[in-house]
C-alpha cells in the first residue's frame, strides 16, 4: 500500500491521504444571539467549481456536517457531486439542532431517534442513498448515551443507510468506547503542527481507526501570509472567536503567541518548494500514516494549493525533528 492510500478503519473501504472539509462552504450561520458560526459569505458556484476541481486533482474524501450553514453545506456538496457519487466518500455529522430557515443553531439532541431523523435529512440534502461515514458531532456526549448511539449506528449499517461510523471528539476515552463497535471506522479530532494530539493518534493506531484531522491549518493560521494585521471579515467565526478558538483574538487577528510560533517554523515548513499550508499538511502525514487531513476551502485556488501537498508528500524525519526542536 503506498503512502497516499488509507484504509477507512476495518471497513474494507479505501480512501486517499487528503480530504476536504466543507464547513466554510456552508456560508453564514449563527447562534440565536447572532454570534457567527460560519466563515462568512460564500459564492455557491465557486464552491461547486472548487469541489469539481478537487475531483480532477484526485481528492475523493469530503467531510461535512448537517449543521454547517444550517444544512447549506450538504446541499452544495450534493449538487457538486451529482453524477459522481460513486467516485467519492462522503462523511457527515449529526447531533446539533438547527433551523434552515433562520440559519441558526440552537441546542443538541443525543437521542437515537434524532440520530435517525438527522440521517434521513442528510441523505435528502446530499441527494444520496447512503452515507459512507456518519459521525457523532457532540464531542462531550456522556459515555452511556454514546454507547446507545453506537448501537443505533450499527443498526443504520445493517439497513444499508451508512457504511461506517465514527465520533468527532478529542477525548481518547470516548473514541475508544465508539471503537468497540464492529463498524466504527474513524475518529475525527483536532491536530496540527502547532498542537499535536499524541493520545488521539496513538488510539487510532491501536484500534485501527482512520484519523480524520480537523483544524490541520489551525483555522487558517497555517495558511496565510505574514503579519498580525490580518483580520477576519464580518460573519466569520474568527471575528468573534469562542473560547475554544484560541489561535485568534477579537476581530480575527492572529494571537501574537501563536503567530510567533508559526514564524518560528515557517522556513522549515516551506522548504523544498512547499507553501506554508502544504508543509503543515506534510507534517501531519509524517506524524502518522493513518491520518487524513481535511483542510477547509472557499475557492478553487485554495483547493489547488491544498491538493498540491500530494506532490510533495510527508515531511522527512529530519524536518520533523527540526520543527520539534524549534517549538520545544
Amino acid at each position: 500500500m503506498d503512502w497516499q492510500t488509507r484504509p477507512l478503519g476495518r471497513s474494507g473501504i479505501g480512501t486517499g491521504a487528503l480530504g476536504l472539509g466543507c464547513w466554510a462552504i456552508g456560508g453564514e450561520w449563527s447562534t440565536p444571539d447572532g454570534s457567527p458560526l460560519g466563515w462568512g459569505r460564500v459564492d455557491d458556484e465557486e464552491s461547486v467549481a472548487a469541489i469539481r476541481r478537487a475531483l480532477e486533482l484526485g481528492v475523493r474524501f469530503f467531510d461535512t456536517a448537517d449543521v454547517y450553514g444550517a444544512g447549506h453545506s450538504e446541499r452544495v456538496l450534493g449538487k457538486a457531486l451529482a453524477g459522481r457519487r460513486d467516485e467519492v466518500l462522503i462523511a457527515t455529522k449529526w447531533g446539533n439542532l438547527f433551523d434552515e430557515r433562520t440559519r441558526t443553531m440552537d441546542g443538541a439532541d443525543r437521542s437515537p431517534g434524532y440520530a435517525r431523523e438527522a440521517l434521513i435529512a442528510s441523505l435528502r440534502r446530499l441527494g444520496t442513498d447512503r452515507i459512507d461515514l456518519f459521525q457523532l458531532h457532540l464531542g462531550d456526549t456522556p459515555l452511556d448515551e454514546a454507547a446507545e448511539l453506537r448501537g443505533a449506528c450499527e443498526g443504520f449499517v445493517a439497513e444499508g443507510l451508512i457504511r461506517a461510523y465514527g465520533w468527532s471528539t478529542d477525548d481518547p476515552e470516548r473514541a475508544a468506547l465508539f471503537a468497540e463497535g464492529e463498524h466504527c471506522a474513524a475518529v475525527q479530532h483536532a491536530c496540527n503542527v502547532l498542537e499535536d494530539a499524541p493520545g488521539m493518534l496513538s488510539l487510532g493506531e491501536e484500534r485501527g481507526l482512520l484519523g480524520i484531522i480537523r483544524s490541520p491549518l489551525a483555522m487558517g493560521l497555517l495558511a496565510g501570509p505574514r503579519g498580525a494585521d490580518r483580520r477576519a471579515r464580518a460573519g466569520d467565526i474568527r471575528s468573534a472567536p469562542p473560547a475554544w478558538l484560541h489561535w485568534f483574538e477579537a476581530g480575527g487577528v492572529p494571537s501574537a503567541q501563536w503567530a510567533a510560533r508559526v514564524e518560528a517554523i515557517r522556513e522549515v515548513l516551506t522548504s523544498d518548494g512547499r507553501t506554508l499550508a502544504q508543509g503543515a499538511i506534510g507534517w501531519l502525514w509524517a506524524r502518522s500514516g493513518r491520518t487524513v487531513p481535511i483542510p477547509g476551502f472557499r475557492t478553487v485556488a485554495q483547493v489547488e494549493e491544498n491538493a498540491g501537498a500530494l506532490a510533495h508528500g510527508p515531511l522527512s524525519p529530519a524536518l520533523l525533528k527540526e520543527i520539534a526542536d524549534l517549538l520545544a
